[in-house]
């Protein structure tokens, strides 16, 4: 009865680090076994986005990243992004989780990385941006109406500066670079900012390399081999 016991417990587990699991995909061979995490579309924070657009939900991204280091089968983490941005706070939350894992972790840009989708590609051990591909570097902005002005901008500045820490925290570009980079005003028609592609995004140290899914996954391998001779 016990052991039927154990049994039952260990299924329903499995079944939840299964449903959990749902946001990507787990990839085994004879090698290692990776996940892959999807963060696409918009990054959905406090407030539900409608029905007809692409979200990923930082409550499901957050506890999947706690099963992804809790599990005993997976061996590392390929975040693949292709973002137009979002909430900051649910954004930055989630590159904080990404940067905070022990298991080795890439990521890979496709098609965009825009605004809090910065954080969220520099949060991984190395990063990967396709030619291709475009990141949107610019201030935190707000929408809506601002009730007290000096407060609000307090606010912001607070959070720009957090946000230009993280970056530079993670990746090789320096705090005078970024900021000149969020506050072109030449580049953007309806905003300041810059867009960068994916060899400017490497050259001025936002993203560590130019490559695709080959590059992003050796590297991966390679970080999981070391990882085992630790």
């Amino acid at each position: 009865m016990e052991d039927k016991k154990k049994d039952t417990n260990r299924d329903s587990s499995e079944n939840d680090l299964d449903s959990l699991l749902e946001g990507g995909v787990t990839a085994k061979n004879s090698r290692e076994t990776i996940h892959c995490l999807n963060i696409i579309g918009q990054i959905e924070g406090h407030y539900l986005l409608g029905d007809n657009q692409k979200t990923t939900k930082y409550e499901h991204v957050i506890p999947l990243l706690v099963a992804v280091e809790e599990s005993e089968d997976i061996e590392g983490l390929l975040v693949i992004l292709n973002t137009m941005g979002g909430d900051v706070e649910a954004g930055l939350a989630i590159a904080e989780m990404i940067a905070s894992m022990t298991k080795p972790t890439v990521s890979l840009v496709l098609g965009g990385g825009h605004s809090i989708g910065v954080p969220l590609a520099v949060a991984a051990r190395r990063s990967f941006i396709v030619p291709s591909a475009t990141m949107t570097v610019h201030p935190v902005r707000v929408s809506g109406p601002v009730i007290g002005a000096p407060q609000t901008y307090n606010y912001l500045r607070d959070m720009q500066a957090r946000i230009i820490r993280f970056i530079t925290d993670h990746s090789r570009v320096t705090e005078r670079k970024l900021t000149e980079l969020m506050m072109r005003p030449d580049e953007m028609a309806n905003d300041i900012g810059s867009i960068l592609a994916g060899r400017e995004a490497v050259d001025c140290g936002v993203i560590d390399e130019l490559g695709g899914l080959k590059q992003a996954l050796t590297a991966l391998t390679e970080m999981i081999s070391s990882a085992r001779g630790r």
